[in-house]
Formats: structure tokens, C-alpha cells, sequence
């Protein structure tokens, strides 16, 4: 049985406990001023759109698009599990949002992502799938334990 995504159960005790252990990883890699993870109640924004991993019946991982200023998307939230890493979890997710960005016109995606080693895996990643360095974005700022990614996108139904 493959890994299915969809919408996440925010409802659901499972999911919460993933959200706390995103939470506890992000915050054992930096300065809390460094971690710009989002608790459970942030995730339910309405300018968000957040999706849960499914393998074998258990939750694996999330990820979030969130709605930025000037038609683009912001990635947040990724994460899979310690146990399910190597299965593609974080590809089906990060797909599943380069697919509803693209659909929703965004012209690019952007994300801040950690640079202690923990987060080598997601930057190679990120970097297979186009994402380039860049200058900070939105509210954020320099800082030495985060590294900013960008991927233009072509937005569906443009001239390519």
C-alpha cells in the first residue's frame, strides 16, 4: 500500500501529536526565534491549506501551502515522521502542493527551512525538485539557522 494524501484531520488526536513532534524537532535545531514552525491552532488558518500522510493506516506526515501576497504560495509544516523517512512521504507531499499551487495560478513558491544538518534530507529535496536559494521573504529575516527557496512555477492554463 502506497502513501495517501489528503486533507488533514485537525480533529484528530494523531495529528496533533504530529503537529507536537514537528514541533519538538524544529525547536531541538535552532534558537526558539530561529523556529518559525506553526502550532496546531496557526495550521487552521483559512489561508491555509494543510494535508496529512497516510501509510499502512498511520499518519506519517503533513505539509501546508500557505497563501502569500502577489499570487504566490509559502510551503510550511513539512514533515514526516522519524520511522517513514526514505518511503517518498515528503515527495508526495511537496508534489501534492507544487500541483495545488499551479492550479491556483501562483506564479512561485517560497519556503524557510532550517540549516542544521536534521534538515539536509528536505533541502536536497527541495533542491531536486527546482527550489533555489534566495533572499529572506514576507516577514522574515537574516539569520544564520534558516536558508530562503524559491521555485517559479507556471501557472496552469499559462502560455508555456
Amino acid at each position: 500500500m502506497g502513501v495517501i494524501i489528503e486533507p488533514a484531520d485537525f480533529s484528530s488526536d494523531a495529528f496533533a501529536a504530529l503537529v507536537e513532534r514537528h514541533t519538538a524537532f524544529c525547536d531541538g535545531t535552532a534558537p526558539a526565534e530561529s523556529c518559525h514552525r506553526l502550532p496546531l491552532d496557526a495550521l487552521m488558518h483559512p489561508a491555509l491549506t494543510v494535508w496529512q500522510a497516510i501509510h499502512e493506516g498511520q499518519l506519517v506526515g503533513m505539509g501546508a501551502l500557505r497563501e502569500m501576497p502577489g499570487n504566490a504560495g509559502e510551503i510550511k509544516s513539512m514533515h514526516t515522521v522519524q520511522e517513514a523517512r526514505g518511503i517518498g512521504v515528503a515527495q508526495q507531499i511537496l508534489s501534492t502542493i507544487i500541483t495545488a499551487a499551479t492550479a491556483r495560478g501562483y506564479h512561485a513558491l517560497w519556503l524557510e527551512t532550517g540549516v542544521h544538518p536534521d534538515f539536509d534530507a528536505a533541502r536536497r529535496l527541495y533542491g531536486a525538485r527546482g527550489f533555489v536559494e534566495t533572499e529572506p521573504f514576507g516577514d522574515y529575516t537574516h539569520d544564520p539557522h534558516s536558508v530562503f527557496l524559491t521555485l517559479p512555477l507556471i501557472p496552469k492554463g499559462a502560455a508555456e
